[in-house]
């Protein structure tokens, strides 16, 4: 399998770094291939190919970002015309889920204060999952994309495409306690920030994530 994942945190060693191992390791590519077009100067991450655009793949992730869809950058042009021209499977993070939205039609808004903590979130299955949320921009409207699941800090955290292969979720099921202990390591989250992120109970997780093909449209 050949994984394409658009790496929009490639400057970080949390959420980037150690993020996209995390990944690597749940899905086990043949070959990992990273684009990150925000930036020029990607960590190396000891694992997978830099390319300078989309490759042909069988999946692609696209990850959170620092940056903001609410505060659109021409590189984002970019992201946006892979998303309206995949065939393969795409799943999207954070910004992920929040791009996708905004190129299938939907809209985006920042919020007055960001929300970074474990929160639940209601499925329309009638299930309760648990994610990690970091970000302040977020979904009003999912356009084309489906929402199924709801927290009480934001109304559209779950989507699936009806017809197409698409997926995201405002939340982070990449992230784990490996991931924010490497961003405290290296100054890129204080430690009181850390603390606020409490497990109280099993996050969703990549497996979860993976599968979200199996849940119902509706």
């Amino acid at each position: 399998m050949k994984l394409l994942i658009v790496d929009l945190l490639a400057e970080r060693h949390g959420f980037g770094k150690q993020g996209v191992r995390n990944i690597y390791d749940e899905l086990q590519p043949d070959e990992l291939f990273l684009w990150s077009p925000h930036t020029d100067q990607p960590l190396d991450y000891g694992i997978g190919t830099r390319v300078d655009g989309p490759v042909e793949c069988d999946l692609i992730v696209i990850s959170g970002s620092r940056k903001n869809v609410s505060m659109w950058e021409d590189w984002m042009d970019e992201v946006a015309r892979l998303i309206r021209t995949c065939d393969v499977p795409l799943y999207g993070i954070c910004f992920g889920h929040q791009i996708i939205a905004a190129t299938l039609g939907g809209k985006v808004i920042r919020a007055d204060k960001a929300n970074k903590s474990v929160c639940s979130v209601n499925v329309s299955n009638g299930r309760t999952i648990h994610g990690l949320f970091s970000h302040q921009d977020h979904v009003v409207d999912p356009g084309e994309m489906l929402n199924i699941g709801s927290s009480e800090a934001c109304g559209s955290v779950v989507h699936v495409h009806p017809i197409r292969p698409i997926y995201s979720v405002q939340f982070h099921p990449e992230t784990d306690e490996k991931v924010l202990a490497e961003a405290v390591k290296h100054g890129e989250m204080k430690q009181e920030e850390r603390n606020g992120y409490v497990f109280e109970h099993q996050v969703f997780s990549l497996s979860e994530f993976f599968s979200l093909s199996s849940f119902p449209r509706a």
